[in-house]
């Protein structure tokens, strides 16, 4: 199963490992505390895309669109979390404050696609 939570949310044990998919470290959080097995900067949405977004909800379904492109680049990285998630739960983890209209759940939803 493959989850989504803000990293801000405490840790639960129970999920799986917590992998960060942004691009930017988040705000006022050290790395101890954000309790990571993985960090896929590299799957998040590129810089310019992240910027016209701008975690606006009005955006979201184009901004669904041109993420899943960036992702069907990335190959290598994809089948490697999808490698991870076959072998047990997952949990993708994001610091955007809005929990529906992220790269989070675009990025889980198109896991889910292939699994």
């Amino acid at each position: 199963m493959i989850r989504i939570r803000r990293i801000y949310e405490p840790p639960v044990a129970a999920e799986g490992p917590r992998l960060l998919v942004d691009r930017v470290w988040p705000r006022g959080l050290s790395r101890a505390d954000a309790a990571l097995a993985g960090w896929y900067r590299e799957l998040a949405p590129s810089t310019p895309l992240r910027q016209w977004f701008g975690q606006d909800p009005v955006r979201f379904e184009a901004f669904r669109q041109r993420y899943q492109e960036e992702l069907r680049a990335q190959g290598p990285l994809v089948d490697d979390l999808l490698s991870q998630a076959r072998a047990g739960d997952v949990v993708l983890v994001y610091a955007a404050s809005d929990t529906q209209h992220n790269n989070a759940v675009v990025l889980r939803d198109f896991l889910q696609g292939l699994l």
